[in-house]
């Protein structure tokens, strides 16, 4: 028995260790040259920083357990918007009290250390979606699906561009995840399920949230620090959040590590490190990877910044105490309402020697890297700086364009039996389905409110899937009916359904299964509306590849349309012709990831995909149609 016991406890701690071989990894080529007067300003600074304020700078507080004269006490190098918190505890405070926010905390930081502003950070992961009035965008899925480097850079340009407006500095984007399982409630946030097409988005939003390396425009006043997050691995825990990956060493170099590669080498200067783990060690503990690989091989120099509350998973730890992470090579912990009692143990561990000085120096000395590449000390209030308060851009027209230039390229047509799309505008439409007229429905959590339950009146500006359909039909002389039964007062020529999931974010989002919730009723509608000889188009707002055979069936043609945020009338830009008969825009899309099978009735494993990465159909050559 005893021997039993000491052969697991030996094993456990085997698989605890796990080897790394950083040597194997990746090294790309530094995206920014050695600045020698730039560590030199470094120096200046960490010679003139106590040990309280250098600690202070491995701190991050969110903004609901902070306050801007909390600093003048305890000099924390950044603070946070976690899900749902705002100014004033008010999701719906304006961008101006944002903006006073900010000048408040940069005051009181100013006023408490060495002339080292605090950085405010924010999930702005598809626009600046916590402020209302932004510009929403489709999630990630939505634009792997799109595969197009140059729009993502757009699109990372224009958040930047949002976030400053309201004096914020740095974004937790991009999400970098190579999803292997949909069931993952996060799998919206990723790019895909190919290592090369999600390196290559996530490198484009980069380039655009920050501007490219070694030009003026980096870091400038239109830009923001941009995050590669979750490192690493966390697409490849079997469908769980904050799971543990078990692949091996060379996948997860292989895979997981090529969109990190990607990100370095275009200058990324934050990596948020997750909450999974890999064989079995959390990865905010993690030496190997978090220190050896990241920072020691691939030669990242920014900051690897811990997410909320994630360092009290390590073993040994808690939420206000874990030297463990800082040594593995956190650089700063997110501590959103454990920052005081955190903030004192650190000291403490610093003083004893628990924390070495080396380690200390080193992760400040990164922190104020990162803030000095970002201009934050001559930058002054950030109502002062160059973009602050234009209120103007915010959802501007022209930003706004964008998004449903995105909305258009990242649909994906499955089916078109009898090539029944494009459909005429001048035609009776009724439009059915619950997501028909339904804003929350297209851009999913991360919306205002975090697990996307906000009602459509508070994401504005917006255009539902129906309002779109409705001025694209009316303005070539047809007409729309918005019915989410699907019953109507004139027999249409066309059905649209529009239909799907509900909002969910992070570990919230995982599902034992990739059934669609509200099948039934939503089969049971496309069928009446087929057995009365209507043909019908059903367009699938969702985060992931759902079951979707008898929907499928039901239906004369099929539109993944992920989720695409708020500007809906790219939905109908692609399904209908122009007034004039001519085809604007052709499908684009294709598919980022797998589409599976369901189970079968046994609950087997089926054969083979539904639909292979990369599928699509298109119109093919663009003509008009015969009159």
């Amino acid at each position: 028995m005893i021997v039993a016991f000491l052969a697991l406890t030996s094993a456990a701690a085997a698989r605890a260790s796990p080897v790394v071989h950083p040597q194997q990894w990746p090294r790309p080529a530094p995206a920014l040259p050695p600045d020698p007067r730039l560590e030199a300003q470094i120096d200046a600074l960490l010679a003139r920083m106590t040990p309280a304020e250098k600690v202070g700078q491995l701190m991050q507080a969110d903004i609901g357990s902070i306050t801007p004269d909390d600093l003048r006490h305890y000099p924390l190098g950044s603070v946070l918007n976690g899900a749902g918190v705002a100014p004033g505890n008010d999701k719906l405070a304006s961008p101006r009290e944002w903006l006073k926010l900010a000048d408040r905390f940069y005051e009181a930081s100013m006023a408490a250390a060495h002339g080292v502003p605090v950085m405010w950070g924010t999930d702005a992961v598809h626009g600046h979606n916590d402020i209302p009035g932004a510009t929403i965008f489709p999630h990630n899925i939505g634009l792997g699906a799109a595969r197009d480097p140059a729009l993502l850079e757009r699109i990372g340009a224009i958040t930047a561009l949002e976030v400053r407006v309201t004096g914020l500095d740095w974004t937790f984007a991009p999400s970098v995840a190579v999803v292997r399982d949909a069931r993952w409630g996060r799998t919206y946030e990723s790019y895909g399920d190919h290592a090369r097409l999600v390196a290559e988005c996530g490198a484009a939003l980069v380039e655009g949230l920050e501007g490219r390396p070694r030009t003026s425009a980096f870091l400038g006043a239109a830009h923001v620090l941009a995050t590669a997050k979750h490192f690493i691995g966390d697409g490849g825990t079997g469908g769980q959040d904050e799971g543990d990956n078990t692949a091996g060493e060379e996948e997860l170099r292989e895979v997981d590590a090529t969109p990190y590669v990607a990100a370095v080498g275009v200058g990324v200067q934050t990596v948020m490190a997750s909450f999974s783990s890999w064989q079995g060690v959390k990865m905010h503990g993690n030496r190997a990877l978090l220190t050896g690989v990241l920072k020691e091989r691939m030669g990242f120099d920014g900051l690897v910044i811990g997410d909320w509350d994630g360092h009290a998973q390590v073993p040994g730890c808690s939420s206000v105490s874990c030297a463990p992470a800082v040594n593995a090579g956190i650089d700063v912990l997110m501590a959103p309402g454990s920052w005081r009692d955190l903030f004192v143990n650190t000291l403490a561990q610093v003083n004893s020697g628990e924390i070495p000085a080396s380690r200390l120096e080193d992760a400040v000395r990164r922190v104020l890297r990162v803030k000095l590449r970002a201009h934050l000390p001559e930058e002054g209030r950030p109502s002062s700086r160059p973009f602050a308060g234009r209120l103007e851009l915010l959802g501007s027209p022209a930003h706004r364009a964008v998004a449903r230039q995105a909305v258009r390229e990242s649909l994906v047509l499955l089916k078109n039996d009898r090539r029944l799309l494009p459909l005429e505008p001048r035609a009776r439409v009724l439009v059915a389905g619950d997501g028909a007229d339904n804003v929350q429905k297209q851009c999913g959590g991360w919306t205002i409110d975090w697990q996307g339950a906000s009602p459509n009146d508070e994401i504005r500006p917006a255009e539902s899937i129906y309002a779109g359909i409705r001025a694209a039909v009316t303005a070539a002389g047809g007409s729309a009916e918005l019915s989410p039964g699907g019953e109507y007062s004139a027999r249409p020529d066309v059905a649209i359904v529009v239909f799907g999931e509900n909002g969910y974010a992070e570990g919230l989002g995982d599902v034992p299964s990739l059934a669609y919730g509200d099948e039934q009723r939503t089969v049971t509608l496309l069928e009446r509306l087929r057995a009365q000889r209507i043909p019908v188009v059903a367009v699938l707002l969702s985060g992931r590849p759902l079951s979707i055979e008898a929907e499928l069936a039901a239906s004369d043609s099929f539109v993944a349309a992920w989720l695409p945020g708020a500007e809906g009338g790219g939905v109908a830009d692609v399904l209908f012709r122009t007034s004039d008969g001519a085809v604007a825009h052709d499908f684009r899309g294709r598919l980022p990831l797998k589409w599976p099978r369901a189970p079968t009735a046994r609950g087997g494993e089926p054969a083979g995909p539904l639909f292979p990465y990369g599928y699509g159909l298109s119109y093919g050559v663009k003509r008009r149609a015969p009159r």
